[in-house]
């Protein structure tokens, strides 16, 4: 009978430590990821078509030749 009533009395703390031990290991992944990476930069804008250029066919055909 014991087990049962420390089972539903503890059950709350256990699942926070298993929460935070969780939370703690994505944390550790993060950083090891970053480090791994380096700083991610704000490099990647997004490009603004020039308004005073049409849109042609083959601009839209093939965007990778119009860079």
């Amino acid at each position: 009978m014991g087990i049962h009533y420390d089972y539903k009395s503890t059950k709350g703390n256990k699942l926070m430590e298993k929460q935070a031990k969780r939370e703690k290991k994505l944390a550790e992944k993060k950083a090891k990821r970053e480090a791994k990476e380096g700083p991610k930069t704000q490099e990647e804008t997004e490009k603004v078509l020039d308004a005073s250029k049409p849109i042609t066919l083959d601009f839209l055909t093939n965007p990778k030749n119009n860079e």
